[in-house]
């Protein structure tokens, strides 16, 4: 399942929607909350980003982010 990771790159500075990024994740898990839960704690073990919302995405949301060039699978 491939999730899609709102984040700030600090988690000392008050979020601000002009600095949100994106990464891409492919999680093996049984279903989406189980999957939102190990891309969570993979982004606190492993970086000091500041996660602001985590979404699984379609086959038609993937098909469109890789249409756009935005779609980059991030390994951690």
């Amino acid at each position: 399942m491939i999730f899609k990771v709102f984040y700030q790159n600090n988690k000392d500075n008050s979020p601000r929607r002009e600095q949100t990024k994106a990464l891409y994740l492919d999680i093996s898990a049984d279903d989406e909350l189980k999957g939102r839960i190990i891309a969570r704690q993979l982004i606190e073990e492993k970086t000091k980003y500041n996660v602001e919302y985590i979404e699984a995405i379609s086959e038609e949301h993937l098909a469109y982010e890789k249409d756009s060039g935005a779609f980059e699978l991030t390994e951690l």
